[in-house]
């Protein structure tokens, strides 16, 4: 089967509803190798005749990629299956894999037909303030500065401070705000679930234009780990999806010191076997990760 493709050209036009019919027709051909009418009818609440159409319509942008058994009244996916949308992409199938195992979102409202067995290595859930994440959110909408209490890791006290926030960031583990700190003058991060209160709010004059960290896109140069035999070298190329023997990562400033982190890379090993890979342009990097390290 082919990837899907980068956009959905072949589609233009359609009205929102009718296409994404069409693209849970697609996810449902790829993933499952069938589809029935009764998966519109209960997905949609759609009527037969209506569900003809759509398939109809499928079948005249991708010809190939359906044909009808009528042994088992199914329509099977083509020999020569190709997805007509990105979102039948094996990134997307993954992603809706785990956020229905999670509970992130529920199965009902999913593309995902019959369910396959998966699991995930487990972290704690951090704690989440339901109206302090929303009027988090409302702050960044309406650029307004506002006033919290924040329970610093570096004092037992949670001091009042006045936030500009401008964008929320994640770092695999906890959400932050990313935020102009009118007590220190400086952008930092703020991890949502160590603001306490939240208070009065006025238009913020701050520009998130000047965040410096923020608006630097930095590119991590990913290398086999060097002292790594040729065999090993090769599954790292594989596993990373390397080409001519590296890949590129481009990272936010602000997000470096988390990326480096999670990629094991914020020390540097000499044991090839507990490190597989490593930071090309580390020389480079390390002005930068330094100058964001000192602010954690």
């Amino acid at each position: 089967m082919g990837e899907p493709p980068s956009d959905a050209a072949p589609t233009k036009g359609l009205s929102w509803g009718l296409e994404r019919r069409l693209q849970f027709i697609d996810f449902r051909l790829r993933w499952e190798g069938r589809l029935n009418r009764t998966d519109l009818v209960e997905h949609f609440g759609l009527s037969i005749p209506q569900v003809s159409l759509d398939i109809a319509k499928y079948t005249e942008l991708a010809p190939g990629n359906l044909t009808y058994d009528r042994s088992s009244k199914t329509y099977v996916a083509g020999s020569e299956f190709k997805p007509l949308y990105q979102r039948s992409s094996a990134r997307s199938f993954l992603a809706e894999l785990l956020a229905t195992k999670s509970g992130l979102i529920e199965m009902a409202t999913s593309f995902l037909g019959t369910p396959i067995e998966a699991d995930w290595a487990p972290t704690p859930q951090r704690r989440l303030n339901e109206r302090i994440v929303e009027t988090m959110v409302r702050a960044i909408r309406g650029k307004l500065a506002i006033s919290v209490t924040y329970q610093s890791m570096s004092s037992l006290d949670a001091p009042e401070r006045v936030l500009s926030p401008h964008a929320l960031g994640y770092d695999g583990f906890r959400w932050h705000v990313r935020a102009f700190c009118h007590k220190r003058g400086r952008f930092s991060d703020f991890v949502l679930a160590r603001i306490l209160n939240t208070g009065q709010a006025e238009p913020s004059t701050v520009d998130p234009r000047l965040d410096a960290q923020w608006q630097t896109i930095l590119p991590l140069v990913l290398v086999p780990h060097p002292d790594l035999p040729p065999a090993k070298k090769r599954v790292i190329e594989l596993d990373y999806g390397m080409q001519d023997g590296q890949a590129e990562l481009p990272c936010r400033q602000a997000f470096l010191y988390y990326t480096m982190r999670r990629l094991g890379l914020h020390a540097q090993s000499t044991d090839p076997q507990a490190q597989q890979i490593a930071l090309k342009n580390r020389e480079e990097i390390q002005p930068f990760l330094d100058a964001v390290g000192s602010q954690n």
